[in-house]
């Protein structure tokens, strides 16, 4: 039974689904971190709010924090851009280039006589009557 479960650790398939999960985040504090010190404040001095988190609104005596909402959703926001220009455009690029299709056998040939079009399996040229 040991020996099935380190197979079953030792997989590509785990491991490259660990290293994502470590990678993301990783990334996600990185993210994080750039909204709450960067940009929160840099959108904060134009809006003149020192930090959206503190941002709330109040009905019936509950309290609606939408700070933190506008915060996660930046976040959120970076990520998915993050992501799509630097995983998925590339990752596209690549399959797109591996998957070029050769080049359909040709269905006409010139006529050395007169240069023009025929099919490939013609006898003569039908512009000229020439065999070929």
């Amino acid at each position: 039974m040991l020996k099935e479960f380190k197979q079953f650790l030792l997989r590509g398939n785990v491991v490259d689904l660990a290293v994502g999960v470590v990678v993301g985040a990783a990334f996600g504090t990185v993210v994080n971190a750039l909204v709450k010190d960067i940009l929160t404040p840099l959108i904060a001095a134009i809006y003149k709010v020192p930090d959206f988190s503190g941002l709330t609104f109040a009905v019936n005596g509950s309290q609606f924090m939408y700070g933190d909402f506008v915060n996660a959703l930046i976040s959120f926001l970076l990520v998915a851009t993050a992501v799509f220009f630097f995983i998925v455009k590339p990752m596209n690029v690549l399959v797109s280039r591996a998957r070029k299709e050769p080049p359909a056998d040709p269905t006409t040939k010139k006529c050395p006589e007169c240069m023009s079009e025929i099919p490939i399996q013609a006898k003569r040229c039908a512009h000229c009557t020439q065999p070929v």
